[in-house]
């Protein structure tokens, strides 16, 4: 055990697959453990590397392994597909994901800690009822159709729809009680947002960082309260390499000299991109010459491209507004016009 240098973990949710290589970089162990048996086994090996794929899990992982005295790096699951050689298993999956750990250029992510995590699973929790309110009022909307009941689009059409489903004695009853059993489902789901949504406004209030991004243009307290929860912005070099991250620039293919340069890459977070793409396609909608605090950069830019381009420009212009501001937890500054 003394000649193990690095161990790769292909974790799960109850057996971990371990691939351990020595200092020449030959494969020393390969073997299973249960979940069980992690803290045991790690708690009697001496401080070594330890890498993993980066998830959710493996940064609770991570944080224990760190505790034990283990170097632990956790590596983008991209990264790691193009060193599996030939069939997908436990097995070939943690020994690619040693060999990604042993190349020197390798790009990692930061451990998250148990308070981050906790923070941006508020976030999440809201996400996923958003969505879940948009499918129940689609489903109530669609079943209420096939009996021919109609209204307009908007909270104040679907509040007629209910009233006209309830007061409408043609209808079948199994139907009404239907429609009824989903109507009581949106007002739960819309009560729980109701309470997140005070606890995100209390979140935004109480931190700094997400009341000075709130005042840019295009970033909103949801966007703000976002940025400030789920990003550390000291692990990204500069506002380019943040926009990258986010996938706010142009995929590349490129070959004999010749720069050929397509859409945007959309790596990394979805949920952030989308935000900023939304607040950059605000500011553009309201961009028009003439009007105060328009940025003359983005008029020069909707003259020669089109409005969509555009939006995703000024969003990649405020993602490295974003990094700055955060790295450096200065206020916004709007550009002269």
């Amino acid at each position: 055990m003394t000649e193990i240098t690095r161990i790769a973990i292909d974790t799960s949710k109850s057996v971990f697959t371990l691939h351990a290589v020595n200092a020449a970089g030959s494969a020393v162990m390969r073997r299973n453990l249960r979940r069980q048996d992690m803290v045991p086994f790690f708690e009697k090996l001496p401080a070594v590397e330890v890498a993993m794929e980066a998830c959710g899990g493996s940064h609770y992982w991570g944080r224990v392994l760190q505790a034990m005295g283990h170097r632990v790096r956790l590596i983008p699951a991209q990264y790691v597909k193009p060193f599996v050689k030939r069939a997908k298993n436990d097995r070939n999956d943690a020994e690619a994901i040693c060999e990604a750990a042993a190349r020197p250029g390798m790009q990692t992510v930061a451990v998250k800690s148990a308070e981050m995590q906790a923070q941006a699973m508020l976030l999440s929790v809201q996400e996923l009822l958003v969505r879940q309110r948009t499918q129940l009022v689609n489903a109530l909307r669609g079943h209420a159709a096939e009996l021919g009941v109609v209204a307009a689009k908007g909270d104040k059409g679907f509040a007629t729809l209910r009233a006209e489903v309830a007061s409408d004695a043609a209808l079948p009853a199994a139907a009404v009680e239907a429609l009824r059993m989903l109507g009581s489902e949106i007002d739960r789901v819309e009560a729980r947002l109701a309470e997140i949504e005070a606890r995100m406004k209390a979140l935004h209030k109480a931190s700094a960082d997400s009341r000075r991004l709130a005042a840019m243009p295009g970033v909103g307290p949801v966007s703000a309260l976002n940025f400030s929860l789920r990003v550390d912005a000291t692990q990204f070099k500069s506002g380019r390499h943040f926009a990258a991250w986010l996938g706010l620039v142009p995929r590349e293919c490129s070959t004999g000299g010749k720069q050929r340069m397509g859409g945007i890459s959309r790596a990394g977070n979805e949920r952030l991109r989308q935000l900023l793409v939304l607040g950059a396609t605000a500011v553009v909608q309201h961009a028009k010459p003439g009007r105060a605090g328009v940025s003359p950069w983005l008029l020069k830019l909707l003259e020669r491209k089109p409005r969509k381009v555009a939006a995703v420009a000024l969003a990649n212009k405020m993602a490295r507004v974003i990094w700055a501001m955060l790295t450096s937890g200065q206020a916004y500054r709007p550009s002269a016009v």
